[in-house]
Formats: C-alpha cells, sequence, structure tokens
C-alpha cells in the first residue's frame, strides 16, 4: 500500500492571497522571515484579511534564511503563550519550515528534536492548531509537503524532517508574491525545484499518482525557468505553479542523493553556507551519471530526456543530453559547475577534504537516500562528493 497526501484546500492565482480571510477561528499567530514581505506589503494584508475575519493576531518575524533549532523553540515558546488556533506561514521556505517545526514543538512541549528527526515520527497534529501555508518562492513548495529542514549550528548539520502530519491543511499560491523574487534567488529556486521533480520521478518509491506531476513540472520548468530569471513574469507566475507540482511530486515519492549531498554540505563549511538550491543545481548532473548505472534509473532519465524534447536513440545518449542540458541550464542561470567555484571559492579546500569522511557518512545516512534508485556506499559518496567539489567526470 502507498500513500498520497496533499493539503486540504489549495488556492492558486494572482490575487488568491484574499482568501485568508476565509478561515474560521479566533487566535492567528503569522511566522515570517527577514522582511521583504512587510516590504512589499503582503504581511499587512495578510494580518488584515485575517482581522477581517476576525482573529486576534500575533506576529513571529525574523525566521532566518535557514532556520535554526533555537528559532523553532522561540517561536514554540510564543504559540504556547499566546494558544493560536491557525499558524500562517508566509515567505520562503526557511519561514514556512520552521512554522511547521514550531507547530509540533507547541502542540507537545514534551518532544524532543531528536525524536523528530527520526523520519514519520511526529505524534498527531491538529490537537490546538491549524496550519496555512502561502510561499513567496518558486522552489521549496514546502506549502503542499510533508518536509522541514532544520540547521543545527552547533552540529554544522541540516536535518530534514519528514512526516505527513506536518503536511499544511491550506496552501496559498499567489504568483504575485513571486514576482518580487530577486534573480539569484529565482534562479536557485527554481533548480531546487527541477531537482525535487526529477528525484521523485526516479525515486524508488514513485507510483502513478506521482509520475505524471514530475514530468509537467520538469517540463514547465524547463520551458519556464530561463524566462522567469530574466524577468518574464508570466514565466515566472508559471514557474510558481511548476514548483508546487514538483512539490505534490516529491512528497509523496520522496527524493534521493542530490538532496542527501546539498542537506549534509549545506551548513559543513566554516567560510559559509552552500545555499540549497544551488547546491542541488551544482549535484544534480553528478548524480544523474552515478545513478544512470542503475538501468531502471537510465530507463527514468532517458524518459524525463524525450519528455522535454531531447535526442537520443539509446538510454546512454539521453542520460548524456539531460546532464548537458542541466549544465546549460546552470549556464544561463549563473550558476558554478563545482563546490570550488561556489561565491568565489569560499569552501576552503582543504577543510573541505578534511571533512570528507565525516560529511559522507551523514549523507548516506540522510533521511533522502533511502529512496535513491541507485544505493551508495560511504566511500562512493566521498568519490561523489569530491566530483562535485572540482567538477570531475562520474565513472564509477
Amino acid at each position: 500500500m502507498a500513500r498520497f497526501t496533499l493539503p486540504r484546500d489549495l488556492y492558486h492565482g494572482k490575487g488568491s492571497l484574499e482568501e485568508i480571510k476565509n478561515l474560521k477561528g479566533k487566535k492567528a499567530i503569522v511566522v515570517v522571515g527577514g522582511g521583504s514581505m512587510k516590504r512589499f506589503g503582503f504581511l499587512d494584508r495578510v494580518e488584515a484579511y485575517l482581522k477581517e475575519a476576525g482573529f486576534e493576531v500575533k506576529l513571529f518575524e525574523g525566521v532566518e534564511p535557514d532556520p535554526s533549532v533555537e528559532t523553532v523553540m522561540k517561536g514554540a515558546q510564543m504559540m504556547r503563550e499566546f494558544e493560536p488556533d491557525w499558524i500562517v506561514a508566509i515567505g520562503g521556505g526557511s519561514p514556512i519550515d520552521a512554522a511547521k517545526a514550531m507547530w509540533a514543538f507547541y502542540e507537545y512541549p514534551d518532544t524532543t528534536f531528536e525524536d523528530l528527526c527520526i523520519p514519520f515520527n511526529f505524534p498527531a497534529l491538529r490537537t490546538k492548531a491549524q496550519f496555512c501555508a502561502i510561499p513567496s518562492t518558486s522552489g521549496t513548495a514546502t506549502e503542499v509537503t510533508a518536509f522541514s529542514v532544520i540547521t543545527d549550528y552547533n552540529k554544522g548539520i541540516k536535518y530534514p524532517l519528514a512526516d505527513f502530519n506536518i503536511t499544511p491543511d491550506v496552501a496559498i499560491v499567489d504568483p504575485d508574491l513571486a514576482e518580487t523574487m530577486p534573480k539569484k534567488l529565482t534562479a536557485h529556486t527554481g533548480m531546487d525545484a527541477i531537482t525535487h521533480a526529477m528525484e521523485a520521478y526516479v525515486s524508488t518509491l514513485h507510483c502513478d499518482y506521482t509520475d505524471p506531476l514530475a514530468l509537467h513540472a520538469i517540463k514547465m520548468i524547463h520551458n519556464d525557468l530561463i524566462d522567469s530569471y530574466n524577468g518574464d513574469m508570466a514565466a515566472r507566475d508559471r514557474m510558481h505553479n511548476a514548483q508546487c507540482l514538483a512539490g505534490m511530486a516529491f512528497s509523496n515519492a520522496l527524493l534521493g542523493i542530490v538532496h542527501s549531498m546539498a542537506h549534509k554540505t549545506g551548513a559543513a563549511y566554516s567560510g559559509g553556507h552552500i545555499v540549497h538550491g544551488c547546491a542541488n543545481a551544482m549535484y544534480l548532473p553528478k548524480v544523474i551519471k552515478f545513478n544512470s548505472k542503475d538501468a531502471e534509473a537510465a530507463k527514468r532519465y532517458g524518459e524525463i530526456a524525450r519528455f522535454i524534447g531531447l535526442e537520443g536513440s539509446t538510454n546512454e545518449e539521453l542520460v548524456d543530453a539531460l546532464i548537458a542540458e542541466i549544465r546549460s541550464m546552470n549556464k544561463k542561470l549563473d550558476i558554478p559547475t563545482c563546490i570550488k567555484e561556489y561565491e568565489g571559492g569560499i569552501i576552503d579546500e582543504k577543510e573541505f577534504n578534511d571533512k570528507l569522511a565525516a560529511v559522507a557518512e551523514l549523507a548516506v545516512g540522510d533521511a533522502c537516500t533511502g529512496s535513491n534508485p541507485r544505493a551508495i556506499t560511504p566511500a562512493e559518496m566521498e568519490k561523489l562528493l569530491t566530483c562535485c567539489y572540482y567538477d570531475k567526470e562520474v565513472d564509477f
């Protein structure tokens, strides 16, 4: 038996933000990030709509780009004091992910972060509050997924939390919010989304319900991401839908080792974080080559290649064409080819190699590794990460 879970209601299209005033309840806490939602007026609109609906409203502001365990605990404490019956998260993936984790600690104060790190181990939620997610970026799709990524800065590890309980009740996918994204964020979130769809399509848990969502998302992103990056707002609006479809696919089919590697390299180095979407973009061509040694994975990558109009007479040719196309997209999006080139070389080569074995072992143990189509050992993961650092050919 398999399971397919989505939000109870998903409102989409320009102006759909206004739907928030139809929520029913008494108290709502709004979780938001740095300042762009306030700067562009969306936070004020959400607050006004909630008050129009009769809610008492409290704000939790300032969720950082990679939300920390400490931020989650602070938000949960505010929720326990305020006692909301709706949690509304607005912004990029970070405030929505943080709010999902806050939700669990609000309803179950005695649970531990270690408990939640075990995949699909959350307690039953909705004993105190329901959850509404409003994304402003076109990438994470956390508004429709069973996932949250939280960073333990003391350990230098990003933890992907996974449980169908944290799939939001309501998602509002209004492209007006995405039109405010800067170029670099548009590129990184877009490549995050195409990675979601591709990993879902080749996942060992893919099914008839996830395959069409993944394929259509890949085609939409392939058609629209570059134009969106270059300022075409009609393409930007379509990307907001495409990333959501990719999220529906991967939330149910799960992911693979591109994400395992991105999670475990993201916060591992003293030079700075590797932005998640950029990490996915750099690692995806290498992982496709690695996974294509598995015949079924090669066949499915070939199906992706044909679906987006690439040419090849064999699966091997189609896989190579797909890899070349992703690298071409990365180039057009000004994304580096490897970790060594990332942000002008902020990830020190010696530190990378010193930490290689430990990071590789953590990546193999990541929650996303189990659904990757080809099994991988810690030694192979070291080799694969090395290829991603130096842009070497994957030949194993």
